[in-house]
Order: structure tokens, then C-alpha cells, then sequence
């Protein structure tokens, strides 16, 4: 018998499952099988949690949940109270301060003052 039928049947002895040969051309046969094989196996677990999960989500969309009577009260989710300051800037300008946290005078200050320097910073790179 030839050499490449030799190696021939070692390989497909080995695409079945038997024992693994130990020459080179062999092994080199084997890996471009495996590489041609497909890797990914779809998990039949995996598709019907899949499946169970979409058909879950399917019920829950057509069957939402019902509101609550005193849903929003007290949970504390309510309509947040927003703060608003006005302030003068120098030059003619106009500061808006909104949050959601109360505004001090000492933080509209620091505010304004730091606004003002931004301002009179791009003043002076305008008549460079």
C-alpha cells in the first residue's frame, strides 16, 4: 500500500474518532479539517430559554401591569422643585442659574464672578 493511502485512512481513522497519528503531514491534515469544521453548535437548553424568554416578554407587553392608585406618592420620585436665580452680569449681561439644589447668594457670587472672568478673558483675546 502507498504512503498516501497510509495517511488517507489515518486521517479518516482520526475524523472519527480513533487515535490520533503522529506524523506531520497527518497532523497538518487534521487541523485544516477541524478549521473547516463548523465551531458553533447551537445548545437546544440555550434555544428554548431563548424562546422562553421572547415568549415572556411577548405576554408582559400585551398584559402590562396595572397603575397603582398611589403610584408616585412617596416614593420618592416626585416632581423635583427646581431653583432659579437671576443676576446682572457686569458689562449689561444676564445670568439664568437653574438646579435642583437650592442657590445661595455666596454660590451665585462665586457664579457670576467666575462667569465675568471667563468673559473678560475672551474680551482680551478678541483685541489681540
Amino acid at each position: 500500500m502507498s504512503r498516501r493511502a497510509d495517511q488517507s485512512e489515518s486521517l479518516e481513522r482520526a475524523l472519527d474518532g480513533g487515535p490520533v497519528p503522529h506524523d506531520e503531514d497527518t497532523r497538518q491534515m487534521l487541523a485544516a479539517a477541524g478549521a473547516l469544521q463548523p465551531s458553533y453548535q447551537r445548545s437546544s437548553a440555550r434555544v428554548r430559554a431563548t424562546k422562553d424568554a421572547m415568549l415572556r416578554e411577548f405576554a408582559r407587553a400585551q398584559n402590562p401591569p396595572e397603575t397603582r392608585e398611589d403610584a408616585g406618592s412617596g416614593d420618592g420620585l416626585d416632581e423635583p422643585v427646581i431653583h432659579r436665580e437671576e443676576i446682572e452680569l457686569p458689562d449689561g449681561g444676564h445670568l439664568v442659574l437653574t438646579d435642583i439644589e437650592s442657590i445661595t447668594p455666596e454660590r451665585a457670587e462665586a457664579t457670576a464672578a467666575h462667569i465675568a472672568r471667563i468673559l473678560e478673558s475672551k474680551e482680551r483675546d478678541r483685541q489681540t
